[in-house]
């Protein structure tokens, strides 16, 4: 229970931090910047990035000498055969210091292809995070403009209440006066209700949108949370073709520079797996010293002996690979086959590149096509509206017609909002594939 507790302040405490740091609606651009800030992915993705160049900086030191010290304390005692080939009881210790170092000469020039290796993986994982930077660009993008749809559709059906509250009120006048029956204003007060319930779907649609659009954010709580409400441009109809399109992303987008980088890693991995056919030079050298005990023998001081006992050495060691059971042979052929999945997964990316290009540019067409006819259907049903809501209230219409001509005009409101929000998407995306990553 303590620890319910604990867990609940240390919430409240972080949506106080929250509600005090940021006040006012967001426009796309903070909430955009807030996520890749917070999103846990992206953090994800460049703690990958310091990975690779401390591998990186792992490999380009592994030209530099090694330097190793060891000191050892050894004793030996019992039965034992002496110089004078008799046997007795001996004790002896010894006492040594050494340091040494190592350095590789030539090993197949397996240390310059692993550091060529290690950038390109460096550089492949700063694509990794530019990518995941723009999907969450994308994603904070399309639930923003679902909130500023949810709310045009929540104004829209604040507007059918208003209507439909009016028609009430002038309906119940009217039966005060006798002009009108109780079922005409039962009718209407049915139809009032139906536009309240409408009015309640709404409120719950843009507070789920909110709720969504907080949670890619890493809000603590979609409380006190809001978007800036600016009306997106008007569609144009003006859209650059997917080829042209497909050209520009092929050197921009990050997915596509990444495998791009893979491949040539994987030309790297080749060459390193080769290496182990060549011979390896290393040069090693050290110096040492030791002191040496015998019971019962004039062994001389521990200085004398540390001197005595200095020696130096330098040393050159060549390998020559023979036969190894075929697995330099073997490694060989796994990174070939490892650079043509690495050809085939570039070769899938650059197709789905395309793919999601042309569906954004089919998509935005459509939405330029809708927005075109539902503007159209707006107009045809406004001015019908119109004249319906004029006979039923001189009592030439029935409500059922009086609804009808409502229900048309309202859902043209809403059809024409929702495909000028869907072009402004569609074709913001077909320029964010143009545009070089932040």
């Amino acid at each position: 229970m303590k620890r319910i507790y604990i867990t609940a302040a240390f919430t409240l405490l972080a949506a106080l931090a929250f509600s005090q740091e940021r006040r006012g609606p967001w426009s796309l651009d903070e909430c955009i910047a807030w996520a890749i800030e917070h999103n846990i992915s992206v953090r994800q993705a460049s703690l990958a990035v310091d990975q690779a160049s401390i591998e990186l900086n792992s490999s380009e030191n592994s030209r530099l000498p090694d330097l190793n010290a060891s000191a050892g304390e050894n004793f030996s005692f019992g039965r034992g055969l002496t110089y004078e080939n008799t046997y007795a009881n001996t004790n002896t210790t010894s006492t040594s210091f050494s340091i040494g170092s190592s350095v590789p000469v030539f090993n197949g020039m397996r240390i310059r292809h692993q550091i060529l290796q290690d950038r390109l993986n460096l550089e492949a994982a700063s694509a990794d995070l530019s990518k995941m930077k723009d999907d969450i660009r994308l994603a904070v993008s399309q639930a923003y403009y679902q909130t500023l749809y949810s709310k045009e559709i929540l104004a829209i059906a604040s507007r059918q209440v208003e209507l439909d509250s009016l028609q009430v009120e002038r309906l119940t006048a009217m039966e005060a006066a006798g002009k009108a029956s109780a079922v005409e204003v039962a009718q209407q007060q049915a139809v009032l209700g139906n536009s309240r319930l409408s009015l309640t779907q709404a409120h719950s649609n843009l507070r789920l949108a909110l709720l969504e659009l907080s949670q890619l954010l890493e809000l603590p709580s979609p409380e006190g949370f809001d978007t800036a409400d600016p009306l997106p441009s008007e569609p144009s109809g003006i859209l650059p073709y997917p080829e042209a399109v497909y050209a520009d992303a092929l050197g921009l987008r990050p997915a596509i520079l990444a495998g791009e980088t893979r491949l040539k890693a994987a030309d790297e991995s080749i060459a390193i797996a080769r290496s182990t056919f060549f011979p390896s030079l290393s040069l090693s050298g050290g110096v040492g010293t030791n002191y040496y005990t015998t019971s019962g023998m004039n062994n001389g001081t521990f200085a004398d002996q540390m001197k005595n006992n200095f020696s130096q050495y330098i040393g050159i060691n060549l390998s020559i690979p023979i036969f190894n059971k075929f697995a330099s042979r073997n490694a060989v052929r796994s990174a070939t086959l490892q650079k043509t999945n690495q050809e085939l997964q570039l070769e899938n990316t650059r197709k789905a590149l395309y793919k999601e290009i042309q569906q954004a540019w089919f998509n935005a067409n459509a939405a330029y096509e809708k927005f075109v006819s539902s503007g159209q259907a707006l107009s045809a049903a406004r001015k019908s509206f119109e004249l319906v809501e004029a006979k039923y209230e001189n009592g030439k219409a029935g409500i059922t017609e009086y609804t009808q001509a409502r229900d048309a005009f309202l859902e043209a409101e809403s059809n024409l909002s929702q495909a000028r929000y869907e072009y402004v998407y569609q074709a913001g995306l077909l320029e964010f594939y143009r545009t070089p990553s932040k």
